[in-house]
């Protein structure tokens, strides 16, 4: 039987006292089946709430998610339930540059919450998170008048509990660690299946207590829906070296008899210095597909057959 996966077995998000299950939902997709600027359908608001309500502990959007559809969708869902989140939910979100100047001061960050807040229905977030701090400088982002100094401000008045560092390139993830204002990180597409790039610094992470939550186990699909021509990971064309590592890692699947979803989520799941694995929901069934393929039960010696397939062709932290 597999380790608890779902509220039945939290455990810490590194320092910050907060507890999450194995796996938490990510709020990407989510409300995107309707343009920009109109309500959130009926489908998105029952999405909302099914993932608010279900058997994962913490929902995790962001401002810019489908231009402020996500957060509008989750404050839909939250209206449904009366506007007040479960006990022990935790809704994070995180703040975006401007999308239309690509601002990223202090002043967007103050307003990038406003915005937040106004969409969900909340005002506190438990976990605040920096995202994707592209359009600025690491020195800009961390001097005066910079987002950073925003986001201390957030947390000095009790507007949000901790703060977060997401993004991709990894050596600039780590670069916003090592200031130690951030208590939790979350990385993306590099600790999968495909691309352990960002193993030996969630090691490092964890043992400096920071909380790790691991984004995209499945690489933007790859790993959900197998070798296909037109197959995408992290975002683009899977080239067909990937292509031919994946064919061969979803017979090593058939043979064990073990979903290739699953595969990929579980292998997130194994390392104990990933707190948590946030997994994409854009509708219901999503929620309990993933239960599903978490709790599956998989072989030891499946993971020994995996490991014989050699480094995977996937290497890319810093794109």
């Amino acid at each position: 039987m597999q380790a608890q996966v779902t509220q039945d077995g939290l455990r810490p998000l590194g320092r910050t006292g907060l507890q999450v299950s194995a796996v938490s939902l990510g709020a990407s997709t989510l409300g995107q089946d309707r343009p920009q600027g109109e309500p959130p359908s009926e489908q998105a608001a029952e999405t909302a709430r099914v993932m608010l309500t279900g058997p994962f502990r913490l929902v995790d959007s962001s401002n810019s998610y489908g231009q402020g559809r996500s957060e509008a969708a989750l404050g839909a869902g939250l209206a449904a339930l009366g506007g007040t989140l479960p006990e022990g939910q935790l809704l994070a979100t995180k703040a975006d540059r401007d999308l239309t100047t690509g601002a990223f001061d202090h002043d967007r960050v103050l307003r990038s919450f406003e915005e937040s807040t106004r969409r969900t229905g909340l005002d506190h977030f438990p976990l605040y998170q920096l995202h994707d701090p592209y359009t600025v400088s690491f020195a800009d982002a961390m001097g005066p008048g910079g987002a950073v100094s925003a986001l201390v401000r957030l947390r000095d008045e009790g507007a949000v509990g901790h703060l977060g560092i997401a993004a991709g390139p990894l050596s600039l993830v780590d670069a916003y660690v090592g200031t130690g204002v951030f208590d939790v990180v979350l990385t993306h597409n590099r600790y999968t299946l495909l691309n352990r790039s960002a193993a030996d610094l969630i090691d490092a992470w964890a043992e400096r207590g920071l909380g790790v939550l691991n984004g995209a186990a499945f690489g933007g699909g790859l790993l959900a829906r197998g070798p296909r021509p037109g197959s995408t990971y992290a975002y683009e064309p899977a080239p067909a070296e990937v292509l031919g590592f994946v064919e061969r890692l979803d017979a090593v699947c058939r043979e064990w008899d073990v979903p290739l979803p699953a595969a990929a989520l579980q292998f997130s799941l194994r390392n104990p210095s990933v707190s948590t694995t946030l997994v994409g929901t854009s509708v219901p069934g999503r929620v309990e597909q993933t239960r599903v393929l978490a709790e599956r039960v998989i072989p030891d010696g499946f993971w020994d057959a995996v490991e014989q397939l050699g480094t995977p062709p996937v290497d890319f932290g810093e794109d």
